[in-house]
């Protein structure tokens, strides 16, 4: 029998053994303030990760980085109808700018120093790139306009859950401006395109690109896409989004330009982001009963050099073998950059260091004692793959010099296995053959454990018959996530209105 690490395994509880991941790999913690979180430096350094990699990836095709204001004034979400109804009820807004004392040995606001205009603080930046927008764009030779920013955003969740769903998180956020709508569109697949590969390439999270429903449209926009996982629970994640936001944006904030002939015109605009979100993504994918496994090309430290000292006069000769071996690695290139290599010298058993990389996910532990180093060897341990057939730890002891030699093919090893696994889950977890809304109750009936998804004939309908098939899908505790862009031809009717079907969506419950 296998003895984990973790306290708590997915099979007897999920949502507990999601919190215990984070607890015991040190990523997070509570800061005190409802719903924002602590982000300790190894959850950190993942998102330092996930941020360059898709930082040079935006970059790459051609976007600018740029930063705004925290605090909007209220009226530049007044201007939105539609956008500013979609987040009311999460906005944050400052009202005061100075407090004073109550007498009682309290503060409160100064009823003097109430704000001209409430300022919102920021839950999303449309309205105020798109004033800014409106003042740099006057011809068609300014377009396209093409940035993003790095940011933090605000949304006052009711119910909040570590990395999944904070009243403060991280992110980055796209905005773009174009001259045609078939330039902005393009935009909108380009971007889409570059998340469902930095998904699947660097975090090893298989998804599925598609276009979400109507209901499900950010605020404002005319279509939006998404990029869809799925979790060792069989739950869907939305993991990065792309909006075509056609003239909508550009009318309430005055984004106009002459075009060639001469003409006045409204710019087309995009916007897209992807938060860290993501993180609770990769735990939720990764992650087994002995804690979180990094993807190399995310992981903050690659290997992680454990040497095993016992307070006497030879550990001189293990640091000295373990620094040349960092040295070695250090010198190695995988995924086109330097191997991160650390070695653990902190004064902690070597075994409750072991074990504290295992539950952080580090691809590669390599422990040195005192025999290794009379041997020229180390030991070995992939995260991928932890325990032997037999229970045990799979601790490989190699040649040092071997070890460096395969190194970094070892890493891209562990990274395909992460997510040849994930893969296989997803595409197993998708059920296509259900033809009716008794099929759909079955499928999600009570006391099915991790039902996944279901891939369904949709007539896409709208208006009141839309509002019905919401309806139905509440009962079950069910969303639409998104049109598949691969999916297969239809060829029968919609499973919730017996119309004839136009397209295929996918069907699940949802973080």
């Amino acid at each position: 029998m296998i003895k984990h690490a973790l306290s708590v395994t997915r099979e007897a509880d999920f949502a507990a053994w999601y919190q215990n991941v984070i607890t015991e790999a040190d990523m997070a913690e509570e800061s005190g303030v409802r719903g924002c979180m602590v982000i300790r430096p190894w959850g950190y350094g993942i998102w330092e990760r996930m941020q360059r990699l898709l930082d040079d990836r935006i970059k790459a095709t051609g976007h600018e980085n740029c930063y705004f204001p925290l605090f909007i004034p209220l009226s530049y979400f007044e201007k939105e109808a539609e956008h500013v109804d979609g987040f009311a009820k999460e906005m944050a807004v400052v009202t005061h700018h100075r407090l004073i004392s109550d007498g009682k040995g309290g503060l409160v606001p100064d009823p003097s120093a109430k704000l001209e205009e409430p300022l919102v603080v920021r839950p999303t930046s449309e309205t105020v790139i798109g004033t800014a927008f409106a003042r740099w764009v006057q011809s068609w030779r300014d377009l396209p306009v093409l940035i993003n920013q790095w940011a933090n955003v605000v949304r006052w969740e009711m119910r909040t859950r570590m990395f999944l769903r904070t009243a403060e998180f991280l992110w980055q956020e796209g905005h773009t401006a174009h001259a045609s709508e078939a330039e902005a569109r393009e935009e909108t697949f380009k971007m889409l395109e570059v998340y469902r590969e930095f998904a699947e390439n660097c975090v090893a999270l298989p998804v599925i690109a598609g276009e979400k429903p109507e209901n499900e449209r950010f605020p404002g926009a005319v279509a939006t896409f998404s990029i869809e996982a799925m979790m060792q629970d069989g739950k869907a994640l939305q993991a990065g989004t792309s909006h075509f936001l056609g003239t909508n944006f550009a009318k309430a904030q005055n984004i106009t330009f002459q075009n060639a002939a001469g003409q006045v015109e409204l710019a087309q605009t995009t916007s897209w982001g992807m938060s860290t979100r993501m993180i609770g993504g990769l735990i939720m994918t990764h992650g087994d009963d002995d804690g979180l496994r990094v993807p190399p090309r995310i992981a903050p430290w690659q290997v992680v050099i454990v040497p095993m000292l016992r307070d006497v006069p030879e550990d001189a000769a293990i640091v000295d073998y373990c620094k040349a071996l960092r040295a070695e690695i250090g010198a190695l290139s995988a995924f086109g950059e330097p191997v991160r290599a650390l070695l653990d010298l902190k004064q902690v058993k070597a075994a409750t260091k072991r074990w504290g990389w295992v539950k952080k996910g580090a691809p590669i532990v390599i422990e040195v004692g005192g025999r290794d180093v009379a041997g020229g060897n180390v030991s070995v341990i992939r995260r991928d793959r932890l325990h032997r057939e037999d229970g045990k730890l799979d601790s490989a002891i190699v040649a040092k010099a071997d070890f460096v030699a395969q190194a970094a093919d070892m890493l891209s090893q562990i990274q395909l296995a992460l997510f040849t696994q994930a893969k296989a889950r997803l595409d197993a977890g998708i059920v296509r053959d259900v033809v009716d809304f008794a099929g759909v109750q079955a499928f999600f009936a009570e006391g099915v454990k991790n039902p996944g998804f279901l891939e369904v004939q949709w007539a896409k309908p709208s208006g009141a018959a839309l509002d019905t098939v919401i309806e139905q899908l509440k009962t079950l505790k069910l969303t639409l996530r998104n049109v598949p862009m691969d999916a297969a031809p239809v060829d029968g009717v919609c499973v919730f209105t017996g119309a004839p079907a136009v397209e295929r969506v996918i069907v699940g419950r949802s973080y």
